[in-house]
């Protein structure tokens, strides 16, 4: 026979099961809705999902709870709500839109790309899909398409100078000389002797190979600006570039200082470390950069290099190999291969790596074009209704 506390727990458990399920089968649309407007975010995503537990196939509930999760800030569930809602209904209006907003402020900016490219193809006039999509190609690094749909936006809106300043470094990295110029003159007659001004005329003067010039004008942004994101570590890139490498790690902490979490200050340090015959304190620096960003190639092709030192071949194949992954056209790192696989008495893989060095041009000295974070300004644009 069964305890009857037991068996009155079960009942109490069982009447509560019903009686939230009357609460969720309560919930319409319309409740949704008043929650939405009255702010309550948490009430209407509940809510949106009793409706769709009524209806699973209900594609403007789904819409609409991702609408609301992304209100609340949790982009990764609004995007499973959106692409739901997009499978059962691939013409809803404005999802693709929305899905492409919530990629976007996820970082996701190829899928934000490919999701705002199709809103802009259902609808060629709206300008908040075209400079959306302009900042994802921005922030997947394809400058030049990032130009193409960022340009009529700049030019829509002529006062909006941080739009002006990415199509001008859009211009700049993709190599269009001409917009870039246009850009720069008209960030000059704004603002002539602000930090941007000389941060994007330092840029363009060191892809010119005029690396002292350049150095001038982000030391003139720099006193400008102190706190300007980036400013400091592109004067100590074009420091560390001329090989001035005390001037150098002076401006990478100062850029630390601002953002701690600056992966590419990091590396830098950790590469006039670990030239400076420091190995230990470079492998520290760089381990930290690694995880931050697992993209940079300098990264890679030190801890090769101190691995191989510490005769960790394991660890430094690794290395280099992802090294070769990120850039495989330079021979560096081919070189550094090499010598590897000779360590390890691997005579072939080791000739193989150095033929290939004999193979690759030497690629001229790399410029601060596109060293600089090419994260697209916030701009804060809001979900369609």
């Amino acid at each position: 026979m069964m305890n009857w506390k037991l068996e009155r727990f079960l009942v109490v458990g069982m009447l509560a099961s019903i009686v939230l399920s009357a609460l969720a089968m309560a919930q319409t649309p319309e409740d949704a809705i008043a929650f939405q407007q009255q702010g309550k975010l948490s009430e209407a995503a509940k809510a949106w999902q009793a409706v769709i537990e009524r209806n699973s196939n209900d594609s403007a509930a789904y819409a609409s709870l991702g609408l609301v999760l992304s209100k609340e800030q949790k982009y990764q569930e609004a995007i499973s709500a959106y692409r739901k809602a997009l499978k059962l209904n691939p013409k809803l209006p404005g999802v693709e839109l929305n899905l492409g907003l919530a990629e976007f402020k996820q970082g996701n900016f190829p899928a934000a790309a490919n999701a705002l490219h199709a809103a802009l193809s259902a609808n060629p006039s709206n300008p908040q899909a075209r400079t959306l999509l302009g900042l994802s190609y921005f922030g997947a690094r394809k400058f030049d398409l990032a130009s193409e749909f960022l340009e009529p936006a700049a030019k829509a809106d002529p006062t909006n100078a941080e739009l002006h300043q990415v199509l001008a470094q859009s211009c700049l990295w993709a190599r269009k000389f001409d917009c870039a110029e246009e850009e720069f003159r008209r960030i000059q007659e704004q603002n002539p002797d602000s930090a941007q001004a000389h941060v994007l005329t330092g840029e363009a003067l060191d892809g010119l190979g005029r690396s002292s010039e350049a150095i001038t004008e982000f030391e003139r942004a720099a006193k400008i600006s102190p706190s300007e994101p980036n400013v400091h570590f592109g004067l100590g890139y074009l420091h560390w570039k001329s090989q001035q490498y005390d001037e150098a790690r002076q401006e990478f902490e100062r850029e630390l200082t601002l953002d701690p979490g600056h992966a590419q200050a990091l590396a830098y340090l950790g590469d006039i470390e670990w030239k400076s015959n420091h190995p230990d304190e470079a492998l520290s620096l760089l381990k930290r950069s690694m995880n931050l960003n697992k993209d940079l190639r300098i990264v890679y092709v030190d801890l090769g290099a101190i691995y191989m030192q510490k005769k960790d071949y394991k660890n430094a194949q690794a290395a280099l190999l992802r090294a070769v992954v990120l850039d495989p056209a330079v021979p560096d790192v081919h070189y550094q291969l090499g010598r590897l696989y000779q360590a390890q008495g691997k005579t072939a893989e080791a000739e193989k790596e150095l033929h290939k060095v004999q193979e690759l041009h030497n690629k001229a000295d790399e410029d601060l074009v596109g060293k600089i974070s090419a994260s697209p300004p916030a701009l804060n644009p809001s979900e369609a209704k």
